[in-house]
């Protein structure tokens, strides 16, 4: 796909606003649609990944307190940990949180879908450009009274 080439003028003129919501709307739902192809939302992948980074060190209360505020979809992180503990790809020993090979089995896969979707939206834009993109928005974020913070 090519895309047209505009004036730094021109481009500098446009409703961040648009832009913002477009590449966002575009991006999750991307993503969202890679991973309803393993049967997973955001918050399982969520869940998933931070499970295999710490395996045995989140507690549900700890991981559900950590991953409510980026949840739009008001998920039941309940149901989500007995869906993925019925699946076979999480296990839960003294109240702590592992993936079983099965579910890193899958974390794996919906991270090969995922890097699909990001390969393709970062397809000719080098780190650079993609890194000047999120340090801008860190900063429109961080003057609107957000947290620019990277997360954690």
């Amino acid at each position: 796909m090519t895309t047209k080439t505009y004036s730094q003028e021109q481009l500098a003129a446009q409703p961040i606003g648009y832009w913002a919501r477009e590449a966002a709307g575009l991006v999750i739902g991307g993503l969202r649609t890679a991973l309803a192809e393993e049967q997973l939302t955001q918050p399982h992948w969520w869940t998933l990944n931070h499970i295999a980074r710490a395996p045995g060190a989140w507690t549900r209360t700890a991981l559900t307190e950590k991953l409510a505020p980026f949840d739009d979809q008001h998920t039941d992180f309940e149901a989500l940990y007995a869906d993925l503990t019925t699946r076979g790809w999480l296990t839960e020993t003294d109240h702590r949180l592992t993936l079983t090979e099965a579910g890193e089995a899958g974390r794996l896969r919906a991270h090969d879908r995922n890097a699909k979707v990001h390969a393709r939206m970062r397809a000719g834009i080098d780190d650079t450009a993609y890194a000047a993109t999120i340090d801008t928005l860190r900063h429109l974020v961080a003057n609107l009274g957000g947290n620019g913070d990277l997360p954690s």
